[in-house]
């Protein structure tokens, strides 16, 4: 039986971990929890999972749950707490389900202490892939992609090594926008950019969706998890979104992932490797199936990504300050205090302004991270 600890409980793919735990006790036992605020959730979740450990990011919520919880419960909180929770020894994987780049410092403990890790956060790579993959070789832990999109490149390489490849398709559905023309992006509400045609997904990766930024970062991440240089990977639009990628092989053979749209699956695969475990989720009806689509996505109408591929290129600090400036921008947005089309402008001209060191170390790395969310945050952009 392995034993979990889950990152980021009370979100989206917190609770599918939770929930493919569930349908399978004899195989997991959930032993940590963490959410940011949300201690009513987390409550439920501790009544029903008995985990020994939880932390809670906000102060003042873990002060109010502490008074509310058993004494075999131990209740840790804020960054630092977590960072220390996943050190624990009951601990076989952390599931990191946590968005944005507060997930790289307790990243870096889980690996330090030699916890395997399901890894669903992209941004936490994105800032210092080559550092996390470092320190994971030596730890000798596994990290286990858990998105769909590199799941699926992880399986399709089925153990050939990177030399083996001659490209990777990373595909995309294209997100919430991807039929509204261009000229109309400018008076596109929250609403829309939210309701995305095939995911159930947190706020932030959604809008990242419509932005293609979700893409480009995952396009940071296969290159770093995979060892593999930008020139070997191409982004595909495929709304159908069954096909979750590609790999083509030297001698032309292509190997692709296909399964529904269900962050369950990859999830169950993370967390039961090398096994693969019987589930009674949805699979594909082919009889149904009558057509697959791909396109190339469309850079004028989606800059973010054309910024990601820059970054790509770029490497250095500067993938972590286009991640540091696009969750400010993404904020921004979701605050309503900036339009759709200002989220890529922000982002270009913090990357614009930056002075890139070439091979950083990581307090480099969080250097760069803090200049480029205040750059980000004092930027007024007019999308008039």
């Amino acid at each position: 039986m392995k034993r979990i600890a889950v990152l980021g409980s009370s979100g989206s793919i917190g609770e599918s971990t939770l929930a493919v735990i569930r349908s399978l006790p004899q195989q997991f036992k959930v032993v940590a929890l963490s959410v940011n605020s949300d201690i009513v959730k987390l409550e439920r979740q501790i009544n029903e999972f008995k985990p020994h450990l939880v932390c809670v990011k906000d102060e003042q919520a873990a002060f109010k749950l502490r008074s509310r919880v058993g004494s075999s419960t131990k209740v840790f909180c804020a960054d630092a707490g977590l960072s220390e929770m996943v050190k624990d020894r009951q601990i076989d994987l952390v599931m990191f389900a946590i968005t944005g780049s507060a997930a790289l410092n307790p990243l870096l403990s889980a690996i330090r202490n030699g916890k395997d890790i399901a890894l669903a956060n992209k941004e936490a790579l994105v800032m210092a892939g080559p550092i996390v993959m470092r320190l994971a070789k030596k730890h000798k832990v596994n990290i286990l992609p858990v998105d769909s999109e590199q799941s699926a490149i992880w399986q399709s390489l089925g153990g050939f090594c990177n030399s083996d490849v001659r490209r990777v398709y990373l595909t995309a559905s294209g997100g919430p926008l991807r039929n509204l023309p261009a000229s109309k992006f400018k008076k596109v509400n929250l609403g829309k950019v939210l309701r995305h045609p095939r995911w159930k997904m947190g706020r932030k990766i959604t809008v990242d969706s419509a932005t293609l930024m979700n893409k480009g970062l995952e396009l940071l991440e296969a290159m770093f998890l995979f060892d593999l240089r930008l020139e070997k990977i191409k982004v595909l639009i495929h709304p159908e979104a069954l096909i979750h990628s590609m790999v083509e092989f030297n001698d032309g053979v292509i190997m692709a992932q296909l399964s529904a749209a269900d962050m369950r699956i990859p999830i169950q695969y993370a967390l039961s490797y090398p096994q693969r475990l019987v589930n009674n989720l949805p699979g594909i009806d082919f009889y149904r199936l009558n057509k697959l689509h791909f396109e190339k996505p469309d850079l004028k109408k989606f800059p973010c990504l054309g910024l990601a591929y820059q970054a790509a290129r770029q490497l250095g600090t500067m993938p972590a300050v286009l991640n540091a400036a696009n969750e400010v921008s993404v904020n921004k947005f979701l605050n309503k205090r900036i339009n759709f089309l200002a989220i890529p402008k922000i982002i270009e001209k913090v990357m614009r302004r930056h002075t890139r060191i070439v091979n950083p170390d990581l307090s480099d790395i969080i250097s760069a991270d803090a200049w480029a969310r205040e750059e980000a945050a004092c930027i007024g952009v007019n999308t008039n």
